[in-house]
């Protein structure tokens, strides 16, 4: 018998070459030799719960600064209509209480509303004129008052304690000398643009007074239709805020303008008892100012107190500054605390900012309305909150537990 080698024995299966015991089904020695599964965790769970809260909050924070943008391009782009809108809400704010009384009085709604629209604008336009007027009339007397007040301030500059020597004095006279022919060079080219403008007044004037007309008509009618592009369930809590926020308008609208008639009986009585020319004009600036809170009082008395010094010299231009931060100072601690009261205040550093956002925004006219705006905003968001929490106490919890979902 010949002699195999010992592989070949072991396929042949030999008695005196055993093969080697069989392993069993791949399927045993597939669970012999892999490791069991081991569930992992969610990997959220390894995050710290800090970061977690930061990272929630900051994509939400994106979402509404990205909205805030898109809101502020979108106004840019269509700022006459929203400033003649904002417009029109104020002006509506100020006269419906007039067309109300007409109507009380068997006057007609339409008749009412045209007779006081038509009124009211026509007064503007009159002041608006009166204003132009007056400065015409009085600027060739300022340019020559200016020229003798510059060299007064000369002569006490060089009299004064300050030792300021007659170079400095040159030297600052040629700075401000190419300043203003720098300003007027910007005025010329903006010139250039003048047609655009009337054009965009004219447009925004018209639009103010046919919105303002339709406001004071059948201003409940817009409201109620304005609420059908809300949600059905917000409905009711802002059928409910509506009223307030034009109460709080109005308020502030009236309280604004009865304010800006004080500052500027004042003033203008201060400044031509005084001698300064242009009081009254300077008063209606004044009175304009007051509609742009803490910023158009300071620009309206720095412009007061310069045309005192202009035409009377130093010692009216400091009286006069006297004369403007004492009725600053009445309107700050005694008038808009009595007339406004605390429903309308907004904090001063709501109002700066306000102020600056819409004066980027818009411009003058953005400036004056951003803060009626804010201070409706206030009123609305104080309300919706305050109508959520009274809907907190009086719902089950599984409904509850739904809202808070939702928001």
């Amino acid at each position: 018998m010949s002699k195999e080698s010992p592989a070949r024995a072991r396929r042949s299966g030999l008695p005196g070459n055993p093969s080697p015991p069989s392993m069993g089904p791949v399927r045993h020695r597939t669970q012999a030799f892999t490791p069991p599964y081991v569930q992992r965790p969610d990997p959220s769970l390894s995050v710290p719960w800090g970061l977690r809260v930061a990272a929630d909050a900051g994509w939400r924070l994106l979402v509404v600064a990205a909205s805030v943008w898109v809101l502020v391009r979108a106004l840019s782009a269509v700022h006459v209509i929203a400033l003649a809108l904002a417009a029109s809400l104020l002006i509506t704010a100020l006269l419906q209480p007039i067309v109300a009384r007409f109507h009380r009085h068997g006057v007609p709604q339409g008749l009412a509303t045209v007779l006081t629209t038509l009124c009211g604008f026509l007064i503007l336009g009159l002041v608006g004129w009166f204003l132009v007027w007056q400065v015409a009339a009085n600027v060739d007397s300022l340019s020559q008052r200016l020229q003798e007040g510059v060299d007064e301030l000369k002569r006490w500059l060089l009299n004064s304690p300050f030792h300021i020597t007659e170079g400095r004095i040159n030297d600052f006279t040629r700075m401000l000398s190419d300043g203003v022919g720098t300003g007027s060079e910007k005025l010329t080219n903006f010139g250039i643009h003048g047609i655009t403008v009337v054009l965009e007044f004219v447009t925004g004037s018209l639009l103010a007074l046919f919105s303002t007309l339709f406001l004071l008509y059948d201003g409940p009618r817009i409201w109620m239709w304005t609420l059908k592009w809300a949600p059905a369930s917000a409905r009711p809590a802002l059928e409910d805020t509506g009223p307030r926020a034009w109460h709080t308008l109005t308020s502030y609208v009236h309280g604004t303008v009865i304010i800006a008639l004080i500052d500027a009986g004042c003033i203008g009585l201060g400044i031509f008892i005084l001698g300064v020319p242009l009081s009254v004009p300077l008063a209606v600036v004044v009175f304009a100012g007051a509609f742009v809170p803490l910023v158009g009082a300071v620009v309206s008395g720095i412009l007061a107190v310069l045309v005192a010094f202009i035409a009377n010299g130093v010692f009216t231009a400091l009286l006069t500054l006297l004369i403007v931060l004492g009725v600053q100072q009445l309107e700050g601690h005694i008038l808009q605390p009595f007339i406004l009261g605390h429903a309308v205040r907004v904090h001063p550093l709501g109002v700066i900012l306000s102020v600056a956002a819409g004066g980027l925004i818009a411009g003058i006219g953005g400036a004056v309305v951003a803060v009626p705006l804010v201070a409706v905003a206030n009123t609305v968001v104080s309300d919706l909150l305050h109508h959520r929490g009274e809907t907190a106490h009086t719902t089950g919890p599984e409904v509850i537990e739904g809202q808070q979902q939702l928001f």
